[in-house]
């Protein structure tokens, strides 16, 4: 698998790529807004967590390492797993693998869904899976809208994500529900073993705090990976099931565990949103309308990707993966680009040529809604359901806003 990775001239070219904004401008625009959306949720989550204090900026701190880890590792330790390529940023990392605003992509949604769940104080058996279930919530508008705007490509035949839901694969969102609530169990759990007696959010040291968050950083992953173990593995590839099926196994397991905790005796939150927690909601809401707007107002078939993609190659050579099972599945090595069923992307706006065997960077086009209509009413069905969730996490949970000052009684 050599050849997925850029290779620069010198060490530094590998490290920091960078590529010209007015270009990209011009070829998508959809993708330099949402880069901005995340720069800007990344700014406003970290300014918050500092507001906050206690362990908040440690929780920030490690879900951006956490998804350095999570994204990465696939790529240079397991590359036989690699099956996704994010489309060409300003500021590239990484091979010009790692987009910049990838890495506070993953504060934006776990921080907020952890922040959110927090109100709820539910039970520590409960609380994982409330984080997991809210992550994909956060994250669904972002899949379906910015696959189809080719914001990335996956892999054409891999086995593991080869059931797709408006081009996405329903792994996807397995992957957020289970990577999150394994990172925060750890995070929490590390810490309440360690310091048993201080508050959940309050730090316990400086010694403390970076041994729990180390330990989390570097469990949360593999812990993600497990949750797979269980029901994907033997459900999907030794019974061939969709993976429609077994998220959904999960989220019901999910769902049932908060659904417990939502029942049972709990206090409720007595701090009041400050004007920081404004401030984070505002930056919530947007992220979920900019993508309504993506699918009212722009077109995918003007969006032209062009950077490194799945490496083209003789379409009868395979490659194997082995399951934990000890399963082998097969997939196509290389990209076929004469015979590839990948109905969000084609050749259009480079007049049907299809790149070269070997290739591994090159141009692919979006493609039409095949109705709008339909993106706009789950968009919207999306958005209707994140508005009633969090509205109910932040002001359904305790005080919403400080009391109007008293005047003082003038006394005779």
């Amino acid at each position: 698998m050599a050849g997925q990775v850029f290779r620069g001239a010198t060490w530094w070219e590998w490290l920091v790529h960078t590529n010209d904004i007015n270009e990209l401008w011009k070829a998508q625009p959809t993708y330099l807004i949402s880069q901005g959306v995340y720069m800007l949720a990344g700014l406003i989550t970290f300014i918050h967590a500092f507001r906050k204090g206690g362990r908040w900026p440690w929780w920030w701190l490690a879900t951006v390492l956490h998804g350095l880890y999570a994204d990465n590792f696939w790529h240079f330790v397991v590359p036989e797993f690699d099956n996704f390529w994010h489309s060409q940023t300003p500021l590239m990392l990484l091979g010009a693998r790692q987009p910049l605003h990838i890495i506070l992509l993953y504060p934006a949604f776990l921080y907020h869904a952890a922040y959110a769940v927090s109100r709820l104080n539910l039970p520590s058996y409960a609380e994982p899976f409330a984080v997991g279930l809210a992550t994909v919530l956060v994250d669904i508008p972002y899949d379906i809208v910015a696959v189809k705007f080719v914001h990335w490509t996956w892999h054409d035949t891999d086995p593991n994500i080869f059931d797709r839901h408006y081009f996405v694969p329903w792994n996807s969102y397995y992957f957020h529900a289970a990577f999150a609530a394994s990172l925060f169990y750890f995070f929490t759990a590390i810490r309440a073993w360690l310091a048993p007696k201080v508050d959940k959010w309050d730090s316990a040291g400086f010694k403390t705090e970076v041994k729990a968050f180390l330990a989390a950083v570097a469990l949360g992953m593999p812990g993600g990976v497990l949750m797979f173990v269980p029901l994907y593995h033997p459900l999907h590839d030794q019974h061939g099931l969709h993976s429609e099926v077994t998220f959904f196994a999960l989220f019901a397991l999910f769902a049932a565990a908060v659904v417990v905790g939502l029942v049972a005796d709990r206090e409720k939150v007595k701090t009041r949103l400050s004007s920081i927690d404004y401030v984070l909601i505002a930056q919530l809401a947007l992220h979920y309308v900019i993508y309504l707007w993506f699918v009212v107002s722009w077109s995918p078939e003007r969006e032209v990707s062009t950077g490194l993609h799945e490496p083209v190659g003789p379409c009868d050579q395979t490659a194997s993966l082995v399951t934990p099972f000890g399963q082998t599945l097969y997939k196509r090595k290389y990209f076929c680009a004469e015979n590839y069923d990948e109905a969000y992307f084609d050749f259009h706006c480079v007049g049907n040529r299809r790149p070269a065997h070997g290739a591994t960077w090159y141009t692919i086009c979006g493609t039409p809604f095949h109705n709008r209509v339909e993106y706009i009413t789950v968009l919207s069905s999306i958005l209707v359901l994140a508005t009633w969730v969090f509205y109910a996490l932040y002001f359904k949970t305790g005080p919403a806003a400080a009391p109007a000052p008293q005047k003082k009684q003038k006394t005779k």
